[in-house]
């Protein structure tokens, strides 16, 4: 007996899994009291590395609230002009001109294929050779400029993977019925693969979030995780500095998920199925060129 995706396991498989599942969760729990034998041997889980994160409420106004609100900015900036920047891309690699198709995916896959980090740091430099830029804001605007140019990349080759993941026949019909090159992506192509595109696009857009982190680290941007640094050198809590940062990245991150798993079913109920949808994964593999 199969399913549509896998062949459904039989006793002896159900066996095993359960074997492997076992074994796997015995070996994550002697990790887990290894690590924190680790953290008790060198005082970390003493209480006064975390009560401060419960009774003194400036570690929150003055480092962590500030940084994590320049993070939202730096990320929703970002985000703001790669979305409709990364959607021109797309739209473009998919022209029947070479004229047009033939640069724009020049510069897609040049983008893409540069690390965002080094996009920031060269971007830091751009904005310190050629504008007038106030060195207060210059981390901002390198950040910005880095996940902007990275994350439209990658953008567009979502879309274009969301496109041509459609049935030809929307096309063929659209063909038919009279309709223009831009007509039929605009009013048939597009909106049908809003909803194939979303899961890989939500994704993307968790990744423009967790990168503003780079800036912090190298170019000085006063983001969440760079309040590590000022709260362990006020508190000599490095460890549990961290770890609640990470659990503030991770509420963040479920939020937007959260909210994206629910605009998908919105949008699934709205639209009618073109019994073309794909997955994140699908999407995410024609989108940096993997087999799918």
């Amino acid at each position: 007996m199969s399913s549509v995706l896998y062949d459904v396991p039989g006793p002896k498989a159900k066996a095993r899994n359960r074997i492997y599942t076992g074994v796997f969760l015995v070996l994550l729990g002697l990790l887990a009291w290894w690590v924190l034998s680790a953290m008790a041997d060198k005082h970390q889980l003493d209480a006064d590395k975390w009560t401060p994160f419960v009774t003194d409420g400036r570690i929150w106004t003055t480092y962590l609230i500030p940084g994590l609100l320049v993070t939202l900015k730096a990320a929703a900036i970002s985000m703001v002009i790669a979305l409709p920047l990364g959607a021109l891309l797309g739209i473009g690699r998919l022209s029947d001109h070479a004229w047009v198709r033939i640069p724009v995916g020049t510069v897609v896959e040049f983008f893409r294929a540069i690390p965002v980090l080094m996009l920031m740091l060269f971007g830091s430099a751009f904005f310190v050779q050629f504008t007038e830029v106030p060195s207060d804001s210059r981390p901002l605007y390198a950040v910005v400029a880095g996940l902007v140019l990275y994350n439209a990349s990658v953008i567009a080759e979502i879309l274009r993977a969301g496109v041509l993941s459609l049935p030809r026949g929307q096309t063929d019909a659209a063909k038919a019925i009279g309709m223009r090159k831009g007509q039929t992506m605009v009013y048939v192509l597009l909106p049908q693969a809003v909803t194939a595109m979303l899961p890989a696009l939500v994704s993307q857009l968790v990744v423009i979030l967790k990168d503003t982190a780079l800036g912090g680290t190298l170019l000085g941007l006063t983001e969440l995780l760079a309040a590590n640094r000022q709260v362990s050198a006020n508190y000599s809590n490095t460890i549990a500095t961290l770890v609640v940062i990470a659990l503030i990245f991770i509420a963040v991150n479920f939020a937007l998920t959260s909210f994206a798993s629910w605009l998908e079913g919105r949008l699934r109920k709205s639209t009618k199925s073109t019994g073309a949808v794909v997955g994140a994964g699908e999407v995410s593999d024609m989108a940096t060129g993997q087999a799918v």
